[in-house]
């Protein structure tokens, strides 16, 4: 209770700057605050929710949501290396109907796939990435295969240049999103990953979303001093379907905040594995991420990382074996880094785009402008965005 009392009266005391909302005061507030320290005191942590609750007065805000255990068979659960339904922990916070976080529920070892797919294979042409910007396609062909001999060595030479992984901030999938015009169109698209799909239909049919369609991704690559700026994902078509968030790697404080951004936003750790779900009302609440956690024990991956994936997979799962060379690439990257997925479905069945003018449908969307991920023309933006930082 003292670290509570502690944390919630230092962000009372601290000072808003000219022009700051309730919102950018708290993003500013965790972006300053030091790990382990009583900064984090009010920040909720699902993964230990049955302890939380009562100890401070955001804590106070968790439930628990009820899950559909029956649209989901366990054996399909498996095939994407999700446990039974039956076995998931979900919670929602009072005053945000809709918002469901669903601690790790990942079988152990399973997430060393979906680590492996977004460095490996999600971050390859032709999905899109930060990195175009500057780079020709034949340079940013095949970013693992540049990438995993400097990993390898990144223990033993810390002053190494930085690989292109640990320059890449985002990919995207399916409908590729058009950072500068905040849209999707038809003409920008390429197939969506069929095992990212099926994990994600798994997950949003357990939530209540029968027939929810993987269509676009946005995957974030963060290091230890990326931030993700305030702002609301309301460029899809379709705001029916809900938006699904996975985490992997190093821990994150995430802000759930409210249709403006005067109210003041809730504070909680996003911890490898963890899933949330945003829809309903709090489909078009506005979020962000200001900090990235580093371990507790220096360079180290958290503990749900360290179980390695079975050798033996069920005959039709969507998940991949991952040999030991490509985890140790894997390993050396997420000791100081954070990934994270997000699915949606943008169309709703039957629907189509809008028609668009002609010279927008001719740019080039490997030419857009940096991914600022800002619904306004906010003053906290997506930090380190520029592929040489």
């Amino acid at each position: 209770m003292g670290k509570m009392a502690a944390a919630v009266g230092s962000v009372a005391t601290l000072a808003a700057e000219p022009g700051e909302d309730a919102f950018r005061k708290l993003f500013r507030f965790y972006r300053q605050s030091r790990p382990g320290s009583a900064d984090l005191g009010a920040v909720i942590d699902f993964s230990a929710a049955h302890t939380a609750r009562g100890t401070g007065p955001d804590a106070r805000k968790v439930i628990r949501s009820q899950l559909s255990v029956s649209s989901v068979s366990d054996h399909d659960a498996h095939r994407a290396g999700l446990q039974p339904v039956s076995k998931w922990q979900a919670y929602g916070l009072q005053g945000y109907p809709g918002f469901i976080f669903i601690p790790n529920p990942f079988l152990p070892g399973y997430q060393w796939h979906w680590v492996k797919q977004c460095l490996k294979l999600y971050s390859q042409k032709p999905n899109v990435c930060n990195l175009d910007k500057h780079m020709t396609k034949e340079e940013t062909q095949d970013l693992w295969e540049q990438s995993k001999e400097f990993l390898r060595l990144k223990q033993v030479n810390k002053r190494r240049p930085r690989s292109l992984l640990e320059k890449l901030r985002w990919v995207t999938l399916g409908y590729h999103y058009n950072w500068d015009s905040k849209k999707y169109s038809a003409d920008h698209y390429t197939p969506f990953p069929s095992d990212l799909a099926f994990l994600s239909e798994q997950v949003a049919a357990a939530c209540g979303f029968q027939g929810f369609r993987a269509e676009a991704g946005i995957l974030n690559y963060y290091r230890l001093d990326s931030t993700l700026g305030i702002h609301v994902d309301r460029s899809e078509l379709d705001h029916s379907k809900p938006l699904l968030s996975f985490s992997f790697g190093q821990s994150a404080i995430f802000l759930l905040g409210g249709l403006k951004r005067d109210e003041a936003p809730t504070a909680m750790f996003m911890h490898s594995g963890d899933i949330m779900v945003m829809s309903g009302f709090s489909r078009l609440l506005n979020h962000a991420v200001p900090r990235v956690l580093p371990s507790s024990q220096g360079e180290g991956l958290p503990c749900c990382l360290e179980t390695p994936l079975p050798a033996v997979l069920p005959r039709d799962s969507v998940v991949e074996p991952c040999s030991e060379e490509d985890w140790q690439v894997c390993t050396s990257y997420l000791k100081t880094a954070r990934v994270n997925m997000t699915v949606r479905q943008v169309l709703a069945i039957d629907q189509d785009f809008p028609s668009e003018p002609t010279e927008e449908k001719k740019r080039d969307i490997t030419t857009e402008g940096f991914c600022h991920l800002d619904d306004e023309n906010s003053q906290v933006k997506r930090a380190k965005l520029n592929p040489d930082s």
